[in-house]
């Protein structure tokens, strides 16, 4: 009897959540919807349309008044950093405590509606990003779906941090890897401790005197050492990230296989040319680097290289913009103020991008970056539930990314302020 009443439970309907959602951006064809019902069961969505119908039994969550949309991605955090000196925070801070701070900003950042993220190294906290994950998927703290790029990989000289005595054993931001069988090993001792991607310094600085401005870099891993690295990282079916400032190793990056350039201040057209026959994505993080305008402890000589950078950024932004066929994703790079990711989304769009542009950035370009797009990206019957909303019209006023109020994770709802 028991296992009859088992079976008759278990072939049960699972519970339908209806969202009745005043306006839904659809990202996939680029138009706004009025008076649309998303039908989710367990964790996914199972239809969308204004005549979708609502079971009987379902629970109802009125959106009639809202935009609804699709969860944000962002495709460029570091969940293990915080505002304050990067050197005590690495040299000084436990891991441990780093780890808590984690689960604080995970949570942050998950409230302020982003559904997913890359987070692109643990700047010395080693392999806990991979724990926090985990926890996240175990239900053991909230936050958002996590692929971990772990410890990332730079080489001698060319890693913070610098100016410390030579006498000094030394913990770095990044893991150091030398020649093309270094570079091999760390590649696979990330990836058996649970890296989901790879990111790689193609250039930075080195040692304490800064090139022109401190963001310029100077080319590091040579074209063989890249390529062995996104070898090794596709046995496993990952993908290398590189971080880059410069045409010069970002060209080395692309035609070595990298899926994705981080930053690119500085690039030239020729360069945007090659990510888009190569398909290489562009996360530019642009409000990384105009937070430090904001930062009131700057001194003259550190705003006005700063403002100078950030200028440039902006040219190199509304370069791109022209290029047919470029992907560019979302990612906020943020150290601090974690849950004000999407002021990067403001800005892609203050700087040129439309802001339906600037929305598919942040939902299914920033999916396909991941290789996600079968599972996150646009409110689609058979995608994962990941659903947010806002008060007014993002179309028209994109700040309105900043003030989400609804969040909806994997059919659960995180956060209903309406």
């Amino acid at each position: 009897m028991f296992y009859s009443r088992f079976i008759a439970l278990s072939a049960q309907t699972p519970a339908t959540i209806a969202i009745k959602c005043g306006k839904l951006i659809d990202v996939k064809n680029e138009r706004v919807l009025d008076n649309q019902i998303v039908l989710i069961q367990d964790n996914r969505i199972v239809a969308v349309g204004a005549n979708a119908q609502i079971p009987a039994t379902a629970e109802v969550i009125d959106l009639s008044r809202a935009t609804v949309l699709p969860g944000l991605i962002d495709t460029h955090t570091h969940m293990f950093l915080h505002d304050g000196d990067y050197n005590d925070q690495l040299l000084r801070e436990q891991i441990a405590y780093r780890a808590i701070y984690a689960t604080v900003t995970a949570r942050k950042t998950l409230e302020a509606g982003i559904t997913a993220i890359r987070d692109v190294e643990t700047e010395g906290a080693m392999y806990a990003d991979v724990a926090l994950r985990e926890a996240i998927n175990n239900g053991v703290v909230p936050g958002p779906r996590m692929q971990a790029a772990t410890r990332a990989i730079g080489i001698t000289g060319g890693y913070s941090p610098y100016g410390f005595s030579p006498e000094v054993p030394m913990t770095y931001g990044a893991q150091i890897a030398d020649g093309v069988e270094g570079v091999r090993l760390a590649v696979r001792e990330q990836i058996k401790y649970g890296a989901d991607l790879i990111k790689i310094y193609i250039d930075h600085r080195r040692g304490r005197n800064m090139v022109g401005d401190s963001l310029t870099g100077y080319p590091t891993f040579t074209f063989e050492e890249t390529k062995a690295m996104v070898e090794e990282a596709a046995k496993a079916g990952i993908k290398v990230a590189a971080h880059v400032y410069t045409s010069g190793p970002a060209q080395t990056a692309i035609n070595a296989g990298c899926i994705s350039l981080e930053h690119g201040l500085y690039l030239d057209e020729t360069t945007f040319r090659l990510m888009a026959q190569k398909g290489c994505y562009w996360v530019p993080t642009m409000i990384a680097y105009l937070r430090g305008l904001e930062n009131s402890n700057s001194t003259p000589a550190a705003r006005k290289m700063t403002e100078g950078t950030t200028q440039r950024h902006k040219a190199t932004f509304q370069r791109a913009l022209k290029i047919p066929g470029l992907k560019i994703a979302f990612g906020s790079d943020l150290t601090g103020e974690h849950g004000t990711n999407a002021r990067e989304i403001e800005v892609m769009v203050r700087y040129g991008m439309t802001t339906m542009a600037a929305i598919k950035a942040a939902t299914m370009v920033a999916a396909e970056l991941l290789g996600w797009q079968n599972k996150i990206g646009s409110l689609e019957a058979g995608k994962l539930a990941d659903v947010i909303a806002v008060s007014g019209n993002p179309l028209t006023d994109i700040t309105e990314l900043q003030r989400v109020k609804f969040v909806m994770k994997d059919g659960k709802v995180i956060k209903n302020i309406f």
